[in-house]
């Protein structure tokens, strides 16, 4: 009787460690599997509706107003990251300027975003890649 419900806990341990698991790699894929790119800007765009944004009390619309599209070349690869962004800091970025920038990615499961990156975050700015490594 003792080695069944032994038994039992066990199985039961083992489930809530996978489901555990399984729903920390789901909720947080993009911090796990997030890209740190050193290299050239290529672009920085601020996305601009032509829309008027209106609030109110207790909502912030920053999210409309500070939202960029940001491309940057890897050094080392050469490879062109691609990424939206709500980080205020990319309004001071100009292309042919060097960066140091973190690209999060969506979940596979996102079907239609699969494969793509979002919230680019600027870590460092350089005026040249000669100071990038540093």
């Amino acid at each position: 009787m003792q080695n069944k419900l032994k038994s039992i806990l066990r199985t039961i341990l083992l489930l809530a460690v996978i489901l555990g698991a399984g729903f920390i790699f789901t909720k947080y894929y993009y911090v796990i599997f997030q890209k740190t790119v050193r290299g050239e800007v290529i672009g920085v765009e601020r996305v601009d509706a032509p829309m008027a944004i209106l609030s109110q009390t207790g909502q912030n619309p920053s999210k409309m107003i500070f939202s960029f599209a940001v491309s940057v070349k890897d050094q080392k690869t050469g490879e062109i990251f691609v990424a939206s962004s709500e980080d205020r800091r990319w309004a001071v970025v100009k292309p042919g300027q060097c960066a140091e920038a973190v690209f999060f990615p969506y979940a596979p499961w996102e079907l239609t975003k699969g494969s793509s990156y979002f919230n680019a975050r600027l870590e460092r700015l350089f005026d040249s890649c000669d100071n990038l490594n540093k």
